[in-house]
Order: structure tokens, then sequence, then C-alpha cells
């Protein structure tokens, strides 16, 4: 009998939610596959591709589906309130990742103890990938919108996948190509943004699955603290306004109103963010 945790629906849906983490900013998809349940088993298939190839297959076919419905139905709106609820919503986002940190930090040390290396690959992290994500688009530059940028821009988002806690939208909005992607998620564009995406995803998981499998089998806590230093930097950093980024918050204009509104919205996303990291754990 199938349980209903698996039955395809329901896989559906996780890959709905999953797509959350391909164009919200401040969301990883790999913490929504962990919090899912299904983190552990996608990385496993990538990185031993033949085993069971057929059973993996068939069980990811509805959720990869329901990541292509997730991004063609949510993109449009996620680009209207943006546009127009920018503050607001980000600040929303970042509440929501601030939620799922105990339960990071839980599976940080779900092995072993936190010592001193732990908390100095989390510190050295942290002010590593701070500072490279504020001044990324002056050390590198903003991609062109094209078919080359977006097989960038889907690698990023196979590593948001691979490494739960990054955020590929936050590299996509330093990069300038977030934008540009939702519209074309929003149109429906197949061979210049889907395609595209598509293969630089499959390029990223067929690359690093297998050493990330094996790093997080070998050094797990160390792996973990590293997560949790790009996820703190990374969630800071879209509630800073940042001159260098093509695409970055901005407070200008803001009234006492929308802040108001904003700290409501984060204090809702940390209430939403807990829920959702704790239902793993339930349902593990």
């Amino acid at each position: 009998m199938t349980n209903r945790q698996d039955h395809p629906i329901v896989r559906f849906c996780k890959g709905v939610i999953i797509a959350l983490g391909f164009i919200l900013p401040g969301v990883s998809g790999g913490v929504l596959a962990a919090i899912l349940g299904l983190y552990e088993r996608l990385l496993n298939f990538m990185a031993h591709f033949r085993q069971n190839f057929r059973r993996n297959f068939w069980y990811f076919v509805p959720v990869g589906l329901g990541g292509i419905a997730g991004v063609a139905l949510l993109s449009a709106p996620l680009e209207y309130l943006l546009a127009h609820w920018q503050v607001i919503v980000l600040w929303g986002f970042a509440g929501a990742i601030v939620g799922t940190l105990p339960a990071l930090m839980d599976t940080a040390n779900a092995h072993t103890p936190r010592d001193g290396v732990d908390w100095a690959w989390f510190f050295g992290t942290l002010l590593l990938s701070g500072g490279l994500l504020y001044f990324m688009s002056d050390l590198f530059g903003t991609l062109p919108a094209n078919f080359g940028g977006f097989i960038v821009a889907g690698a990023l988002i196979a590593l948001g996948v691979l490494v739960p806690g990054l955020s590929p939208s936050n590299l996509l909005l330093i990069l300038g190509l977030f934008t540009p992607m939702l519209t074309g998620f929003k149109q429906l564009d197949l061979l210049g943004v889907y395609l595209p995406i598509a293969l630089g995803a499959v390029l990223a998981m067929a690359l690093f699955s297998k050493a990330m499998d094996y790093l997080i089998h070998r050094f797990h806590s160390r792996v973990y603290h590293f997560i949790l230093g790009i996820v703190v930097a990374s969630t800071i950093l879209i509630l800073v306004p940042n001159p260098h980024a093509a695409e970055s918050i901005s407070y200008a204009g803001v009234t006492p109103l929308t802040l108001g509104l904003s700290a409501v919205a984060g204090l809702l996303g940390i209430a939403l963010g807990y829920w959702m990291s704790r239902l793993e754990v339930k349902y593990k």
C-alpha cells in the first residue's frame, strides 16, 4: 500500500514548494527539499545514478513536474509583488529563513557535538561569503541574460538544491539574472530560459552531487556549519541595500507603515519557517 507521503500527487505538491527555492530570494531549494524529506534521497540518486535508476527516476518525475508548474505559476505574482512591495516581501522571505535556523542547527549537531572547529567554519564562512556576495558584481560583473547566462543560473539553482541553505536567488539578484529569469518563466520561454536552466542544473548535479554526498557523510558537522554561515550571510544581505548589485533592496521612500508591515511580515515568516522546518522531523 502506498504511503500517503509518497503518493505522486503529494510529490507533485512538494515539487511546487521546492520551486519556491528556485525563485524566492533568501529561500533554498535544498532546505525545502530537506524539510519535505526529499533531500537525502535526491542526493543519493544523483550521486549513485545507476543504482535503482528506473525506480528513482519515476519517483522524482512528479517532483520535477511540480517544480516546472511551480515556477510557471509563481513567477508572475512574485514579479508583481517584488515590483510593488519589495521591502515587505523580502523581509517576509528573510523571516522564513530565520525560522529554519534552529532546525538547521539541530541537523548540524545530529552526528557529533559542536566544537571549536565548527565555530571557526561558521564564522569564517559567514565573513568570507558575506564579503564575496556583497562585492560579487564588482568582482565578476553582471552576466548577460542570454542562453549562456541562464546555463549559469541553472547551475546555481542546482547548487541551491545540493547545498541546503544556499539561496540561488540571492546570487541571481546580485548577478542581474533574477528579473530576466522571472520574465522568461512567466512567458513560458521554453527554449530561451527553461532549456538552458535545465541544462545548467543537470550539469551541476552531475558534477557536484557525488562530492556533496561524500562530504556530508564524511564531514557532516563541518559541512553544515559551512552551510549555516552561507545562510546567515545571504539572509542578512537580502535586507541590506547594495549599490554594487544590479538588483537590491531599496528603502528609498519607505514609510513608517511599510516598515511596520515589513516587521509583521518578518515575524510571520519566522513562524512559517519554523513550522515548515519541523515538518521534516514529524514525517521523517
